[in-house]
């Protein structure tokens, strides 16, 4: 039997999502054609104003909906402390925590020349042209433990350092609950390296 174009069309773009197989594509195409027509219109119009109302904030870099994102436009952060993060899901996953009250910016990326991505791809400018502003003394670097997030940290602590900020990087080290058994080596010498007093 002949696979139905229209049904076809939705699977391979949801196919295009991460984590998003064949199969999964599959079961979520048949799954809208069960849905109620005013389901289903609401799902579409989500889909199409997605990119319509959602902006990079001109300030940090963030997604926002509003002219700046609520984090620039909140006079209750710490204004002399910023961390610097590769994509806006970072930034989330910091605010969830909610253990980091200062400012953030964005880079879009990381240095990478696998990927093709250069200093000039990210928004580097823009940073430094926040940093010269003077009110930031420290810089936290929370790229990801990666070669491309190391060259990016290791790149921004040289252009960061000549301008007496001070510049810090995540600590890493071993999960809560995790063992010291299943942990790998370079997590291990990472842990006793940021060791902390007790």
């Amino acid at each position: 039997m002949e696979k139905l174009k229209a049904l076809e069309r939705v699977e391979d773009s949801l196919a295009k999502l991460p984590s998003v197989g064949k199969k999964s594509a599959e079961r979520m195409a048949y799954a809208m054609l069960e849905m109620d027509d005013d389901d289903l219109n609401e799902f579409s119009d989500a889909v199409k104003s997605l990119k319509s109302s959602i902006h990079v904030c001109p300030i940090c870099g963030n997604l926002t909906e509003s002219s700046i994102c609520d984090i620039c436009g909140d006079s209750s952060r710490d204004k002399t402390l910023m961390m610097v993060v590769s994509y806006s899901k970072d930034l989330i996953a910091f605010e969830k925590a909610g253990s980091f009250h200062g400012l953030y910016h964005i880079l879009g990326g990381t240095i990478s020349v696998s990927k093709g991505k250069n200093i000039d791809d990210l928004s580097i400018p823009q940073l430094i042209s926040r940093l010269k502003e003077g009110k930031i003394s420290e810089v936290v670097i929370a790229t990801n433990p990666t070669i491309d997030g190391e060259t990016t940290a290791l790149y921004l602590a040289r252009v960061i350092e000549p301008m007496n900020i001070r510049v810090t990087r995540l600590a890493y080290g071993l999960p809560m609950g995790g063992n010291l058994d299943y942990a790998d080596s370079l997590t291990l010498s990472k842990a006793l390296e940021g060791r902390t007093k007790i």
